[in-house]
């Protein structure tokens, strides 16, 4: 089946039938997800954005990285209902933190009703309120670095929140950003999408920093064709 005969849910892109196959195959042989985990990817029905988690072989890959990396500390831009969230607060284990920074407190909400179901609830915490505005604090408050730093909120403040990743991090840290291609429209200079005017400004702060060294990742699957960044501090 061609792409272009496929559907996609909200919030999600053009996902072909093998595409969605293939993410199912190896979810089921590959990716421990728990009732927990389960549930908190379904609730992500009752948020501002349904379908936007990223999908159970992410967020395994989000949580490997974690542990690649040896991060104890992690900071999240964008909760939704915290399915990532909790993937990062199992890496990080018992003495590890998260913090996430949320937007809509009708997300945050239905995000710690997981992390209690979950059993990480007591290593993470919650902000809400414009991310800009929150990871600002946080670096007045000269809080501990962060080892690991995921970005996956609004893509138009995605420079604001590299730039706050700069100043929480310190070197070693890695950074991903997700939702970088867009279903293509990354290549696009001319788009009028807001969107992807910030997923190009990022790639370009990041391409100009003597800080980072970093590659890029396609993805395709049940989430459609889409990628993200990954960089880490020098």
């Amino acid at each position: 089946m061609s792409e272009s005969e496929s559907s996609a849910s909200a919030n999600r892109y053009p996902a072909a039938d093998e595409w969605q196959a293939v993410d199912r195959y190896f979810a089921e042989i590959l990716v421990e997800e728990d009732a927990a985990l389960i549930a908190a990817r379904r609730s992500g029905t009752d948020t501002t954005m349904p379908n936007a988690e990223v999908a159970a072989n992410q967020g395994a890959f989000l949580g490997l990285l974690v542990t690649i990396a040896g991060a104890k500390r992690v900071l999240e831009f964008g909760t939704l209902a915290g399915y990532s969230t909790i993937w990062l607060a199992r890496a990080v284990g018992e003495g590890g933190r998260i913090v996430t920074l949320e937007l809509e407190p009708q997300n945050a909400e239905v995000a710690e009703e997981n992390f209690l179901a979950a059993g990480v609830a007591d290593r993470i915490e919650t902000i809400v309120g414009p991310a800009a505005e929150t990871s600002a604090r946080l670096i007045s408050e000269g809080v501990e670095p962060f080892d690991f730093v995921f970005i996956d909120a609004d893509k138009p403040n995605n420079p604001a929140y590299l730039q706050a990743a700069l100043e929480l991090t310190r070197p070693g840290a890695v950074i991903v950003v997700d939702n970088v291609v867009r279903n293509g429209a990354i290549v696009d200079d001319s788009s009028a999408d807001p969107r992807v005017h910030g997923v190009r400004s990022v790639a370009d702060a990041i391409a100009a920093s003597p800080d980072l060294e970093a590659t890029a990742l396609q993805t395709v699957g049940e989430k459609g064709w889409d990628g993200l960044i990954i960089a880490r501090r020098r």
